[in-house]
């Protein structure tokens, strides 16, 4: 276990650190951990409004070490997943972390999705991703409750532990005396004056060199509070999961995908076999009625103002209001639900599934109802901000730390 996280702020006599990164998910803590690793005389600290790391999108999410197959050829996403996928398997093992390199499949469970397939597929080789087509012979030999036509197997892909990960790299921050992890810590304001940047949070002010906005659901307002606004807001979608009976776990063995829908940012229904032993299905993908929706009933105003009269956000909707009925139908229909697994796994019924727990992702979305479909690092006077991070920014986070902090000291020569 880890050892418990300090969450007092400094003395007043001490209350300005070289760098602060503010959001305690996993790249707020890599790139903390990439800081110290570069920099070990610097006085870092990290601050987080829970009271705890990894309290939102990364302690919530499958846990998929992803391959990086499906990313356009070229984009950080694609390079960054595969590389950063190698540097955090090396730090499990380094640090006696559970990890799994189980294998998935991407299943055509029709015809018509085999072109869609061929192209996943030179992608995926394109991305220098081991990775071939299998038939409907080999695919059963690999996961026997499975039907398609064909699929592509893709042997690198994983589980992980993440939250398990986020308490070893707040560990090894605070091994260091002068680091800090201050939780219950929010950032209200920001002002910078003569080379430092004063942040005026709920628990007292801090002062920094250079701050690093790592916030995830609420990198956008950070940033902006931080003299960096964006043109991209975050909209929040909700995944809905179910999860197999113990009884019915054997039915998957690894990952179990369908073909994407290239138009739409996320991957469809599937199944996932977590570290655990348990294994995940879903998610649908809905909007939350807040950043920090979890609950479908979770509403919180100001959030859900802010995405319903977004131009972006009335854009996208007008070209995929019929996915996006479809998602919502399998939110209120367990039954609908059940119905796009089986198109991977007939045999599958409802009362197989009982109800998990949900995740948020945060989407960066441009005014013109584009998805930012890259990661976006910014900068600005004393302060870098990552603004969008979805997935696989677990999986890439080792290799996110390093941009970012490549970033911050080309910003620190100017």
């Amino acid at each position: 276990m880890a050892r418990a996280l300090n969450p007092s702020l400094p003395s007043k006599r001490s209350k300005t650190a070289d760098f602060v990164v503010i959001g305690g998910g996993i790249v707020g803590l890599t790139t903390a951990y990439e800081l110290m690793n570069r920099r070990p005389d610097a006085k870092i600290w990290l601050c987080d409004k829970e009271n705890r790391v990894a309290a939102h999108q990364t302690g919530r999410n499958s846990g998929v070490l992803h391959s990086g197959i499906y990313y356009k050829p070229g984009s950080l996403k694609a390079t960054l997943c595969r590389e950063g996928k190698e540097i955090l398997q090396e730090f499990c093992v380094k640090h006696s972390i559970s990890f799994d390199v189980c294998g998935k499949v991407i299943v055509a469970a029709e015809d018509r999705e085999l072109p869609r397939l061929e192209k996943i597929l030179e992608r995926g080789q394109h991305n220098q991703i081991s990775c071939r087509m299998i038939g409907a012979s080999e695919l059963r030999e690999i996961e026997p409750h499975v039907k398609g036509t064909a699929a592509i197997h893709v042997p690198a892909a994983g589980i992980v532990d993440y939250p398990r990960v986020c308490e070893v790299l707040a560990d090894l921050l605070q091994a260091n005396p002068e680091n800090r992890i201050l939780l219950d810590t929010q950032v209200r304001a920001a002002t910078r004056r003569e080379g430092f940047t004063r942040l005026l949070t709920n628990r007292g002010e801090l002062s920094t060199r250079h701050v690093v906005n790592c916030t995830g659901l609420h990198c956008d307002r950070v940033g902006k509070t931080l003299g960096l606004p964006s043109s991209a807001k975050i909209i929040p979608f909700r995944g809905e999961y179910f999860e197999l009976i113990r009884e019915r776990q054997h039915l998957c063995r690894h990952l179990i995908y369908p073909v994407p829908d290239p138009s739409f940012p996320f991957l469809g229904v599937h199944f996932t076999r977590m570290i655990d032993g348990t294994v995940e299905c879903g998610p649908n993908a809905v909007l939350a009625f807040a950043r920090e929706g979890y609950g479908k009933t979770t509403v919180n105003p100001r959030d859900v103002v802010d995405s319903l009269t977004y131009p972006g956000f009335l854009r996208l909707i007008s070209r995929h209001w019929q996915k996006g009925l479809g998602e919502f139908w399998r939110s209120i229909s367990k039954r609908a639900f059940v119905r796009a697994l089986q198109r991977l796994m007939p045999e599958i019924q409802a009362g197989d599934l009982r109800a998990a727990p949900s995740g948020v992702r945060a989407q960066a979305l441009l005014p013109n109802g584009q998805l930012v479909d890259d990661f976006l690092v910014l900068q600005g006077d004393g302060v870098t901000s990552i603004n969008n991070a979805p997935s696989p920014a677990a999986t890439a986070s080792f290799r996110i730390a390093q941009t970012i902090v490549d970033a911050v000291e080309k910003n620190l020569q100017h």
